[in-house]
């Protein structure tokens, strides 16, 4: 179906109102001032969401001029940057002071936005495309082998580090070449014709402008989105940290879900509007470019923003609580993989992946135990995700040569297979 002409009003409204937004923690940041332990942490949050919009608005004027794929991973990016601010913080204040709670803080806002877009941002489209459309799951397509390949590989390497114990220089630049050659792989990928509606919004009034006009509404949206989270980037963490004392809550656990949920709004917004927009496979393959974004880069850039606080080449040590966070992130990243082998993540996958996720949450916040049983807590969770794993690997197992060797042809041919899991 042809939609209407955007109209220059579907730009300004949006951004108007997300300038509004910053506005208030713009004035407490540059004037000293502040709105309190709490206020502060839901100005400067709010400044890191209305930051984060500008940014995918951006992005998202691209799509009509690059590689599909390459476009979308480079949304993926683009929308979280306010997770790696807000995450390069922390561990940036744990290489100044190694012995703090900041490297702790730095491991839980990591594994908690990794966690969340699995379990929750997945799910939450799947439930989205099914209420909209009455289909039980979101199929992708054999281009998505791209997609599935670079996960398990980012996946597989979790597993290294759960092993070693600590993130380093060389997990960074393991990690940061498996993310460039993802990049150059869907930077390969042709458009394709399908799903060719652009979405309504910011983005595509901007998409509509010519070239010079169009690339310095983006730049100065950029501009602006990047000085706003820089700026408020530090304030907001603290905040956070500040708040989870003064309300008497774990900070450990308000900076491993509350933070994410804040900095990663705008990335699941985009996928939640290709959704309802009728484009469930983009917001799809978005979340998972998020994940293996996040998998790689963020996960990465951890001991860089230590050692830079530290004035010297660090690693992020994981103890035993880390240890196990970590590698229940992994063994749920495992889990989710396992359930795209067939190139769709259906209802009940969707089902399985939710209720995990709310599980290990509810017995997070309302278990009340000693931290060695908290941790057994963790390495049952994982064990049931790598159980779960194991199953659906075996299942699929014949279907994984092909779908390594489509990722690394320009039009992949895969057997798509059975749609249910």
């Amino acid at each position: 179906m042809t939609r209407p002409p955007s109209t220059v009003r579907e730009l300004i409204v949006p951004v108007a109102l997300a300038v509004v937004t910053v506005l208030p923690a713009l004035f407490l940041r540059l004037s000293g001032n502040s709105a309190g332990t709490i206020g502060d942490a839901i100005m400067f949050g709010l400044a890191i969401l209305a930051a984060g919009f500008l940014l995918s608005w951006g992005a998202e004027a691209a799509e009509k001029y690059i590689a599909t794929g390459f476009v979308l991973a480079v949304v993926a990016l683009i929308t979280v940057l306010p997770e790696y601010a807000v995450d390069f913080y922390y561990a940036y204040r744990a290489g100044q002071d190694p012995a703090s709670g900041y490297v702790a803080f730095a491991a839980a806002n990591m594994t908690g936005a990794n966690r969340l877009l699995i379990g929750l941002a997945w799910p939450l489209l799947v439930g989205l495309h099914w209420w909209r459309s009455r289909q039980r799951g979101i199929t992708l397509q054999a281009d998505n082998s791209v997609e599935i390949v670079f996960l398990a590989a980012a996946s597989a390497y979790a597993f290294v580090i759960v092993l070693k114990n600590s993130i380093g220089i060389f997990d960074f630049i393991v990690l940061g070449a498996l993310f460039g050659a993802y990049l150059w792989r869907v930077s390969r990928a042709e458009n394709e014709d399908e799903e060719e509606d652009e979405e309504p919004g910011p983005g595509a009034v901007i998409a509509t402008f010519s070239p010079a006009r169009r690339w310095a509404v983006m730049g100065g949206m950029s501009v602006v989105a990047a000085t706003v989270i820089l700026l408020s980037a530090e304030p907001f963490a603290e905040s956070l940290v500040a708040s989870g004392r003064r309300l008497g809550i774990d900070e450990f656990l308000l900076i491993q879900w509350l933070a994410p949920l804040a900095s990663e709004a705008p990335a699941v917004t985009i996928a939640i509007l290709f959704v309802l927009d009728g484009r469930a496979r983009a917001g799809l393959t978005t979340m998972i470019s998020d994940k293996i974004n996040q998998w790689t880069l963020l996960v990465g850039m951890l001991p860089i923003a230590m050692s830079i606080g530290a004035g010297k080449l660090m690693s992020l040590p994981l103890d035993a609580r880390q240890h196990e966070e970590f590698f229940l992130t992994a063994a749920q990243s495992l889990f989710g993989l396992a359930l795209l082998l067939q190139l769709r993540l259906s209802v009940w996958g969707a089902v399985a992946l939710a209720v995990l996720f709310l599980t290990q949450l509810g017995l997070a916040f309302f278990y009340q135990a000693t931290p060695a049983r908290e941790i057994a807590v963790l390495t049952a969770m994982a064990w049931i995700y790598l159980g779960l794993a194991v199953l659906l690997l075996t299942r699929n197992f014949r279907r994984l040569p092909a779908l390594v060797g489509a990722a690394w042809n320009k039009r992949p041919a895969v057997d798509e297979g059975p749609h249910e899991h």
